[in-house]
């Protein structure tokens, strides 16, 4: 069974930091592409960061450019997110799910307010 437990997420100020980390099991880390998307209230799932299976190459949303990193573990079969001068409009519940597949984790809340 495919799990994703998502953690890191909390309240921080406007141009804070978060590291968010994403746990997995039941499946061949090292084999997926894997990326982290996350949904406000009243909107829908938008996908902000996708990393290949070797790490090697990242996308990101126009939305976070320049300000989140996308990485991967695969010895450690964990993902990350290092979130960097955080705005409001970042407010989000966050996902981290296989490339191209929906979630399926809980996720970890993000809230950016002063």
């Amino acid at each position: 069974e495919v799990q994703l437990v998502e953690s890191g997420g909390g309240l921080v100020q406007p141009g804070g930091s978060l590291r968010l980390s994403c746990a997995t099991s039941g499946f061949t880390f090292s084999n997926y592409g894997m990326s982290w998307a996350r949904q406000a209230p009243g909107k829908g799932l938008e996908r902000v960061a996708t990393i290949t299976a070797d790490g090697i190459t990242t996308i990101y949303s126009n939305s976070v450019k320049g300000r989140f990193t996308i990485s991967r573990d695969n010895a450690k079969t964990t993902l990350y997110l290092q979130m960097n001068s955080l705005k409001p409009e970042d407010t989000a519940a966050y996902y981290c799910t296989q490339a191209g597949r929906a979630p399926i984790g809980e996720g970890t809340q993000v809230t950016v307010s002063p």
